[in-house]
């Protein structure tokens, strides 16, 4: 399964990460960044997007006011998948994207024409990143992932 590339045994060698070591950190960032874009532009369409360790969607939320109204809200929440919670010990809030949400794949090629790459260049960028995410999971070392 696509989860299964990402249960990593041991440390990563630097041989598993061919394209980031060629990418620039700029390159690396606006592929995130044209990710980014493309999964806000998913869960603004009402659709979860799974990006291979986990899904991201946006779930209904309320909030009280002060004068007792309730006012309906919308929260996005990430949910790592339950193989990878398990697998590095992860403790995280369960949260539950109901069944009926549509759920999407990263679409490289169209991640990639926005910041004029080459698709396989984008999918190859975007695996090997979450490649050294569970790389230092692995190492049990703090890690900050952050999305726009």
């Amino acid at each position: 399964s696509k989860m299964m590339k990402y249960i990593l045994f041991s440390s990563l060698e630097p041989s598993q990460l061919p394209v980031l070591k060629e990418l620039t950190t700029n390159e690396i960032c606006r592929v995130w960044a044209a990710t980014s874009t493309y999964i806000r532009r998913q869960l603004l369409q009402k659709k979860a997007v799974n990006i291979g360790i986990g899904t991201f969607a946006v779930l209904p939320a309320h909030a009280t006011l002060a004068e007792g109204e309730v006012l309906p809200l919308e929260r996005p929440v990430f949910n790592l998948s339950r193989t990878l919670r398990k697998f590095y010990k992860l403790k995280c809030p369960k949260t539950k994207i109901p069944e009926e949400t549509p759920t999407v794949q990263l679409d490289f090629e169209e991640i990639a024409e926005r910041i004029h790459f080459r698709g396989e260049i984008v999918e190859q960028c975007i695996h090997e990143t979450l490649l050294f995410f569970a790389g230092t999971l692995q190492d049990g070392k703090e890690v900050e992932f952050s999305f726009r």
